[in-house]
């Protein structure tokens, strides 16, 4: 039997996350994304993240799908519910995400009311800072963004509607063009 799960502290945020990663998923083909699914990133490492986006192979992507049907190698986003895990999601699996190469990785602590986005550049994870409404934007996705205070006040309507507004940017437009050239 699964371990126990919270409706507040897990399940219901964590369902939200997935519908924001859905949203942008919708309107930007040549990606793919998971849901709990097991990433086999090294020998020791084969973490199962809440929900995660990547680039299709197909479409320039790192991340390969293998014969078994699991994503190998790095997603290009990880994204974490934490409320009991968030030292560890903020350190163990950061550092695992870090090494494999994992582009950003976005950590939800529920208890803290918080969200923190990080984008790897090099070899380190650096924060990402949003603008003066809360709004964080993806470096490696065009278009993927966050209303921080939406999603934090369970206001997903806004949630959606800064989704809507980055797909409909012309980012995002060359974004999907250069996926579909591929």
């Amino acid at each position: 039997m699964a371990s126990p799960v919270r409706h507040t502290q897990h399940a219901g945020p964590h369902l939200r996350m997935g519908n924001w990663i859905g949203h942008y998923l919708a309107y930007t083909p040549g990606m793919d994304a998971g849901d709990n699914g097991t990433l086999r990133l090294d020998l020791d490492n084969e973490p199962q993240p809440d929900c995660y986006l990547f680039i299709k192979p197909e479409n320039g992507g790192q991340a390969r799908i293998d014969q078994e049907g699991y994503l190998e190698s790095a997603p290009d986003l990880v994204a974490e519910v934490a409320a009991s895990s968030a030292s560890y999601d903020l350190h163990t699996k950061q550092t695992v995400y870090r090494r494999n190469k994992v582009r950003e990785y976005v950590v939800w602590r529920v208890l803290d009311q918080a969200i923190d986005w990080f984008v790897l550049r090099g070899s380190q994870y650096e924060r990402l800072t949003s603008d003066g409404d809360g709004v964080l934007r993806s470096e490696v996705l065009p278009g993927l963004s966050l209303d921080v205070p939406a999603l934090l006040s369970d206001n997903l309507k806004q949630v959606f509607a800064t989704v809507q507004k980055g797909v409909s940017s012309p980012e995002h437009a060359a974004f999907v063009a250069r996926l579909q050239k591929r």
